[in-house]
């Protein structure tokens, strides 16, 4: 038994989530399982399972984030399909056994390390976009991010996904298509406002731009990995889309700030 309290929940950026379970988070009323907490909180006309696959984050424990968090830096370094649940273990240094208590199998893995992937961006760009109100401050310092996190990923990654793995990619594909191209539409929107990106932009138009472009920096096809990687590959498209949408004064801003910070953009 459990309840919410004892639990100690990690807040993440899901109003949703956050709305539904407010009234429970101080309570001391205990529930037998997950799944009648969730049949508690969850109204007749909703399914309790697609709210548990937004809800389930809150629950993984320091283990279980480790071994999401390191089995993504796997992937990225060898592709999803050449990688088996015994080669996860073993580079892991946990025993396939332990591996098992997580997931139920290698989908439900990549499945469980693309939603944490997936929360954990989110969660950067949040802090990000309220840390900097500058627009371009706050594209350089995505750009910093993506860049040092994703510096070299495994030119298969994304067939690997699309074609092995549908429900993880479509997990991607939402985050790239609705989080990533919302975030640079509001940036680009600020940036008008603060004189630095040109006032005759349609925000929505570029943000969708920049959000498909996105999928092309990790397409094998495109780029071979053997003649590009995936860091070299961001930098340009931000440098292409900073330079493209940038006003006059925006463009004496960036050359003052690429000098300050010695950063090639």
């Amino acid at each position: 038994m459990f309840c919410l309290k004892e639990f100690g929940l990690r807040i993440i950026s899901s109003a949703s989530v956050l709305y539904r379970i407010q009234p429970f988070i101080l309570s001391e009323k205990p529930f037998n399982t997950l799944e009648t907490f969730l049949h508690q909180i969850v109204s007749d006309n909703t399914n309790v399972f697609s709210f548990a696959a937004d809800f389930q984050i809150l629950y993984m424990d320091e283990k279980q984030i480790e071994i999401l968090g390191k089995t993504a830096q796997l992937f990225m370094r060898f592709g999803i399909k050449s990688m088996t649940m015994d080669d996860v273990a073993r580079q892991l240094g946990i025993s396939k056994k332990t591996l098992y208590l997580y997931v139920s199998d290698k989908n439900d893995l990549v499945v469980k390390v693309m939603q944490n992937l997936v929360e954990r961006e989110k969660r950067v760009s949040n802090k990000l976009c309220a840390i900097h109100d500058n627009a371009i401050d706050m594209l350089f310092e995505l750009s910093k991010d993506i860049s040092q996190k994703f510096g070299q990923i495994h030119p298969s990654i994304n067939y690997d996904l699309e074609k092995y793995h549908p429900e993880a990619w479509n997990i991607y594909e939402a985050f790239r298509t609705k989080f990533v191209a919302d975030c640079i539409e509001q940036n680009i929107i600020n940036g008008i406002k603060q004189g630095l990106f040109r006032d005759n932009l349609d925000p929505y138009v570029i943000s969708r731009l920049y959000a498909n472009k996105m999928e092309l920096c990790t397409d094998g096809e495109v780029f071979p990995a053997d003649k590009y990687n995936f860091k070299d590959i961001h930098l340009e498209l931000m440098r292409y889309h900073i330079r493209g949408i940038a006003s006059e004064q925006g463009l004496v801003y960036l050359k003052q700030k690429i000098k300050n910070d010695n950063y090639q953009l």
